[in-house]
């Protein structure tokens, strides 16, 4: 047995059904066989995106501003980083109750180590670096009691999740609310670039995608990896392209009294770890080695892989997300207080992986959905609160899409295994 053996889907040659036409028409035809079978990707939850922007537009004042736009932004960022985190957890079929303190944690260093006169002040930057190298610690602790002791993670991450809290509780008993003062830790949720620094980066990022197909039908010429449905791939680089100018256009359009808006620093921090992350999860050997561990944990053993060493690593990539996570939410705020994290902080980044598509038991799922599914809860609960709406009630909303979106996936799988993919 061979590594390539526990991969998952893409090991064995495709059915003859799937050898479609190239061109608009294969696009076609590949979008209704996808369709048939259940293979819908992220399209359920763009459409449900669609749906609440749609929604809200017509319902909720000043919805559709640039202002509130940017806001968006910035409110999901936080919760995106702890769920690009939970998805490599997730994959592996375990779960992560701590990372709402984790973040905690990270903020509660960055705040301490900035605070002036305390006798160890330090620069904001390294600041951070220490305190997300601390949380990514954490994540290393608490995989190892999973990966080499055998504790179940739902045991050792619930351990976590009191342990860290009453850390931070019995320091901001002491101190009270830090402070933060620093701007390079504040920049991460205020700063705001210029209209063309905006679309330098909306460049930037559109360029990657083909420059990414380029490299793999490089590497990989001469197999059928290299095929490229070439109008697939210009569809997509255009949907991309649309996106991340349609972005900055929207975010520069804004003005907030006298100061001129722009992308928010928040964003592209999100969008800069999506990048990285998926990139390690789909072209990297440690990614691979992650879907087949979550897939059948005992067949990758066999293949050669070091499980152990696979769940440590996805845990500290759990807590060094949750770190960076924490700082901005602490930024946002500019401050640590007894009421840090948010309550509901780690509900929503769980909730965020598996709306979007995430599988709980292990083996399905991609980067990308997590960012989507941040987008949608961040979108809904930014138009509840708009319309003035309870808490109560945005909890019970939010509640009903997790729901609707694990029944929906629920039936998806039953239907792929129908159709043998």
């Amino acid at each position: 047995m061979t590594t390539a053996d526990v991969v998952g889907p893409g090991a064995a040659p495709p059915p003859v059904e799937e050898e479609l036409a190239t061109g608009l028409a294969g696009v076609w035809q590949r979008a209704w066989l996808n369709l048939r079978t259940g293979n819908l990707g992220p399209l359920p939850i763009i459409v449900g995106e669609v749906v609440v922007v749609i929604l809200f537009g017509f319902t909720a004042t000043n919805f559709f501003t640039a202002v509130n736009f940017v806001n968006l932004i910035t409110q999901t960022a936080g919760t995106a980083m702890l769920a690009f985190g939970v998805v490599f957890v997730l994959l592996l079929g375990e779960i992560d109750l701590s990372i709402g303190y984790v973040a905690g944690i990270g903020a509660l260093i960055v705040a301490e180590l900035q605070l002036p006169g305390s006798g160890h002040q330090v620069p904001g930057i390294l600041a951070m670096v220490i305190a997300v190298a601390a949380c990514a610690g954490i994540g290393l602790l608490q995989g190892s009691i999973i990966a080499f002791v055998g504790v179940p993670s739902f045991v050792v991450t619930l351990g976590g999740f009191l342990i860290w809290q009453g850390l931070i509780l019995n320091v901001l008993e002491q101190r009270g609310t830090i402070i933060i003062q620093d701007r390079w830790i504040n920049y991460t949720d205020s700063y705001l670039f210029s209209h063309a620094a905006g679309y330098l980066i909306a460049a930037i990022f559109t360029s990657l995608y083909p420059l990414s197909i380029l490299y793999k039908t490089l590497v990989a010429r001469g197999t059928t990896i290299a095929q490229q449905n070439w109008a697939a791939v210009g569809a997509k680089a255009a949907g991309i392209a649309v996106a991340a100018f349609g972005t900055v256009a929207i975010c520069n359009h804004g003005r907030v009294i006298s100061q001129l808006q722009g992308l928010p620093l928040a964003g592209v921090i999100v969008v800069l770890f999506f990048v990285l992350l998926t990139f390690l999860a789909k072209w990297t050997t440690f990614g691979r080695h992650v879907y087949a561990v979550g897939g059948n944990a005992e067949a990758a053993r066999r293949a050669g892989i070091s499980v152990p060493r696979i769940r440590v690593l996805v845990f500290m990539i759990s807590g060094a997300t949750a770190g960076i996570g924490g700082i901005i939410f602490a930024a946002q705020v500019n401050s640590v207080a007894l009421t840090f994290p948010p309550g509901n902080l780690l509900l929503n980044a769980i909730a965020s992986a598996v709306i979007g598509g995430v599988s709980l038991f292990g083996g399905r799922g991609e980067v990308r959905g997590a960012l989507l599914g941040a987008l949608l809860i961040g979108t809904l609960q930014n138009g509840l609160n708009t319309l003035s709406i309870s808490n109560g009630w945005i909890y019970i909303v939010t509640g009903g899409v997790l729901l609707f979106a694990v029944t929906l996936d629920t039936f998806v799988v039953r239907l792929q295994k129908r159709s043998g993919r």
